[in-house]
């Protein structure tokens, strides 16, 4: 449920529509709010987004998702090189906004977030203080978690550490990944922030983060930290699985007969099953593709293979041969 203190406000005939907004975002996650606050019919003054970036062999101009959908609803856009720029900051400051909203952007500078009078907001997606950081949806799958959630909170001059708003919890099932979680939290957080918005203007009194050191953390993901460690439990191992999929992948090293190679697994599953293989062991039949591991098997839904396209394993291994002598590592 949203945080306790939301149940105090009466909802009924209350509306903010007279409070002006600066959206900031960036990717897919941040689309579905600012969709839900036009939906809505709130006031939104300015969008700010990412400057298109080339991407790609043809190294062509990659426009960010809020950049499309603000164009698609013709709100006033911004895509400044530099947050700091003087020019810039001007332009925010006659745009007149009562509130900036901010939902998967980057650190905004003190001298930006403190321009509207009524403050700076952020949409996590997580239940803070735990999993402050870049990828608190991945971590969460990755760690096991059996629920996660959203928050918004005021912005300071850390990360993710200022005073929490409002929070909403959602479940996560048995087989989550970070795909099919991180649309749930998007369109839960898209709720909270037009939840924010009323709570705000009723006069909300936010709430200090209370830390004991036991907090998780959300990293960046990189090229160490998605590489699977065939150490781990199989369980474990299905988690990170399923806590870097769609994106960014977790990947390891095929070593056999031929030069190592690194495999991209975007989907797998476990199977509990005593065996006699060597540990690490890659195994195939005509459809299956599994490694073996101390407690059963990882079978290997959909791979990616260098310089391929994702595929089903069993569609894989109609043309590609691994030797008998194939290990992950």
């Amino acid at each position: 449920m949203i945080k306790k203190k939301l149940k105090k406000i009466h909802w009924t005939n209350w509306n903010c529509y007279g409070i002006e907004n600066c959206f900031y975002g960036y990717p897919d996650f941040a689309v579905t709010t600012l969709e839900a606050l036009v939906k809505a019919e709130h006031k939104i003054v300015g969008v700010v987004t990412a400057t298109d970036k080339p991407a790609g062999r043809g190294k062509k101009p990659r426009t960010s998702s809020v950049k499309n959908h603000a164009e698609k609803e013709g709100l006033p856009l911004f895509q400044p090189e530099s947050l700091k720029d003087p020019d810039f900051i001007e332009v925010l400051t006659q745009l007149k906004a009562d509130l900036f909203i901010v939902v998967a952007f980057r650190m905004l500078p003190e001298v930006i977030w403190k321009i509207p009078p009524k403050g700076t907001f952020n949409l996590h997606a997580s239940l803070l203080p735990n999993y402050r950081g870049a990828a608190p949806i991945n971590w969460a799958i990755i760690n096991q978690e059996e629920q996660s959630g959203v928050t918004t909170f005021f912005i300071d001059d850390k990360i993710d550490t200022g005073a929490i708003l409002l929070q909403n919890t959602v479940k996560i099932e048995a087989r989550e990944t970070a795909g099919t979680l991180h649309d749930k939290l998007a369109t839960l957080g898209s709720k909270l922030v037009i939840a924010t918005l009323i709570a705000i203007e009723k006069g909300i009194e936010p709430e200090t983060q209370q830390t004991n050191g036991g907090e998780k953390h959300a990293p960046k993901l990189n090229k160490n930290n998605t590489r699977i460690n065939w150490e781990q439990p199989l369980l474990d191992i299905d988690a990170q699985i399923r806590g870097l999929s769609p994106y960014p992948v977790a990947w390891t090293e095929v070593v056999s007969e031929a030069d190592p190679y690194t495999m991209k697994i975007i989907s797998a599953h476990p199977v509990l099953e005593k065996h006699h293989f060597e540990k690490g062991s890659l195994l195939t039949d005509k459809k299956t593709l599994r490694v073996a591991l101390e407690e059963g098997f990882l079978v290997l839904d959909e791979v990616q293979l260098p310089n391929k396209r994702r595929i089903a394993a069993a569609d894989l291994l109609n043309g590609h041969r691994f030797s008998e002598e194939s290990k992950v590592k």
